[in-house]
């Protein structure tokens, strides 16, 4: 490949990789029922381009693709096992009849909505916040009738991912800063951030939600728990916690060998199908979901961003508002090749700021598998107004309370192998 077309295109001073992905967040929220096709057909032209022009971060052609993909696989292979596992897990949840009870428990003014979100919030601490939105979208479902404002779902999406912002088990994010070194303390104090967020969005959320249909007063009708089901919901989030503890404590760095996490929820599914059945008539909406994110995914990895401004509380505010619309996934492990962050800044703003946006987590497009109704970010924007606030409000008051508080970097920072085209995501 020679080193004119190795250039590619860059019109305005723009590589036209983000022309192409730009347009394929755009044509996501303008064609909220066809985001399906407009996420693949995004993925099929950038792949596209960079095959036949810029190659794969350096190296041309197929070999480069193969590269990309052989390095990004466990990750996708997460993703996939864990929104298609955990969207069983919620209806084993669901068929417990476990969320039909909970209105004996649960205040019935907007306060029951709130001590929800809340318990999200608790559940995503030590769980994935995938599990978390959708324990959490299940049991509103319940209680609320099926019937939920925009404004709460985005109120689950970001309770699910504010309490996964200060621990290492909690998001995909903080998982990779653990795997590459950062100590679990380093990211606590995020926690600071997220519990601003949790009542600044929550709140409103509640408020909104209870107003459009207010939360049962008592249970649905006298019935059993489903025992069964419940001991099958804790075997499966008990073996997601142990593997993903063990691979990253025990045997550090074989878990970026295979998804042994995805892997993992799967095996307890089928092993316990004899017990009492899956409901495997979700799995085609599922999956539609499913690949909509992983496309998005992929296709953030092949953007040419090859480093970040110069680490400091304007540029992590900045990282929260673009993992909104770009994955944060490939923005965390460029933070920790830079190295220089505040881990527990970063750990928030990259996990809470996703939330803004429906398709900006992976908790979002888990739960918008549930309420396909909230497939829109004009709406999701209007309803959920309050996540952005809660965002800014969360990273003020820990700026403010902590301030800035950059580690040292805990590893040699990587080089290249090889030319890459370099781009900067600029600064707020």
């Amino acid at each position: 490949m020679s080193a004119a077309v190795a250039s590619g295109w860059h019109p305005f001073g723009i590589p036209f990789e983000f022309v192409l992905f730009a347009s394929t967040l755009l044509g996501v929220a303008l064609l909220h029922h066809r985001t399906l096709e407009v996420a693949l057909t995004g993925l099929a032209s950038i792949t596209l381009y960079k095959l036949f022009a810029v190659g794969f971060h350096g190296v041309a052609g197929l070999g480069g693709l193969l590269a990309h993909l052989h390095e990004e696989w466990v990750i996708l292979g997460n993703l996939f096992g864990l929104l298609m596992g955990f969207a069983l897990l919620s209806r084993h949840f669901e068929q417990s009849h476990v969320p039909r009870r909970l209105p004996e428990y649960l205040p019935d003014d907007w306060r029951g909505g709130f001590v929800l979100l809340v318990m999200v919030f608790v559940l995503s601490s030590f769980l994935d916040n995938i599990a978390a939105a959708l324990i959490g979208g299940t049991v509103a479902g319940t209680v609320f009738r099926q019937r939920l404002h925009i404004g709460y779902v985005a109120g689950i999406v970001a309770a699910s991912n504010a309490g996964g912002s200060g621990s290492v088990v909690g998001d995909t994010t903080t998982t990779m800063m653990w795997i590459d070194g950062v100590s679990p303390l380093d990211v606590l104090h995020a926690y600071v951030a997220a519990t601003v967020a949790l009542i600044v969005c929550g709140i409103p959320a509640s408020l909104q939600q209870q107003r459009h249909s207010p939360i049962l007063k008592h249970a649905l009708e006298p019935v059993p728990v489903d025992w069964p089901r419940v001991a099958i919901v804790a075997l499966i989030l008990g073996a997601a916690i142990v593997v993903n503890v063990a691979t990253n404590v025990r045997f550090p760095g074989i878990s970026s060998a295979f998804p042994f996490l995805g892997f993992t929820v799967w095996v307890v599914l089928v092993a316990t199908a004899g017990w009492r059945r899956p409901d495997w008539s979700v799995l085609p909406a599922t999956l539609r979901g499913t690949i909509f994110l992983l496309s998005l995914v992929l296709a953030a990895s092949m953007m040419p961003v090859e480093r970040l401004p110069p680490a400091s509380w304007s540029t992590t505010l900045g990282l929260g508002f673009v993992s909104a619309v770009f994955d944060n996934i490939p923005l965390t492990k460029l933070a920790l090749e830079q190295g220089g962050y505040d881990w527990g800044m970063l750990a928030y703003a990259v996990g809470f700021g996703g939330s803004m946006i429906w398709f900006g987590s992976s908790a979002g497009v888990a739960i918008t598998n549930l309420y396909p109704e909230t497939r829109s970010v004009g709406a999701w924007l209007r309803g959920g107004w309050h996540v952005a606030l809660a965002y800014v409000a969360g990273f003020a008051v820990l700026l403010l309370v902590l301030g800035w508080q950059p580690h040292d970097p805990h590893r040699p920072q990587s080089k290249g192998t090889g030319p890459t085209v370099a781009a900067e995501i600029p600064r707020p």
